[in-house]
C-alpha cells in the first residue's frame, strides 16, 4: 500500500469518527497522473446523490500538459464504487448533526487506486488550539526523555 496523496488539513480540521475505502473511477490519464503523485485532495470532500457517492473537488492536473486531452477538467467529479449497504449506513450517519464526508488520503493497494475517507465532526478553533498544545508538549516530553 503506497500513499500518493494525503489530505492534512482532514485530521485538523475534522474528528475522524469511522474511515471507509473506496475505489475511484477514472480516465487512463487520470491514472497515470495520480501514479506519479498529481493529485490534491485539498478542499475536496463527498456527497451522496441518488444512492451514489461522488468525490468533488479533487484537482487532478494532465498527466501530459502539452498533450492534454480535448476538454479536460482537473476538477470533474469522480464517482466512488462503494456497496449499497456501505452507501445506505453512510446516508444515515451523514444526515446526524455535524457531521460531514471528509477524503483523507489516496493510495494504491494491488494495483488499483483507492481512497480512504472518513465521517468528520468538525473541530472549532479552540479545539485546534488544544490538539497543537497536546502535539507540542508530546514532543518536549520525548526530547527530555531522549537526552537523559
Amino acid at each position: 500500500m503506497k500513499a500518493l496523496a494525503i489530505n492534512k488539513r482532514a485530521k485538523y480540521d475534522y474528528d475522524i469518527l469511522e474511515t471507509f475505502e473506496a475505489g475511484l473511477i477514472l480516465k487512463g490519464h487520470e491514472v497515470k497522473s495520480i501514479k506519479t503523485g498529481h493529485i490534491s485532495l485539498k478542499g475536496a470532500y463527498i456527497v451522496i446523490k441518488n444512492n451514489e457517492a461522488f468525490l468533488i473537488n479533487a484537482n487532478i492536473p494532465s498527466f501530459q500538459p502539452k498533450n492534454m486531452p480535448e476538454g479536460y477538467d482537473p476538477d470533474r467529479t469522480k464517482k466512488l464504487l462503494l456497496h449499497k449497504q456501505e452507501i445506505k449506513s453512510l446516508i444515515g450517519k451523514s444526515k446526524e448533526g455535524g457531521l460531514t464526508l471528509v477524503p483523507i488520503k489516496v493510495y494504491t493497494k494491488k494495483s488499483k487506486i483507492k481512497l480512504e475517507f472518513g465521517i468528520g465532526k468538525g473541530r472549532k478553533k479552540i479545539d485546534k488550539r488544544e490538539v497543537i498544545k497536546k502535539r507540542e508538549t508530546k514532543r518536549e516530553i520525548e526530547r527530555k526523555l531522549k537526552e537523559k
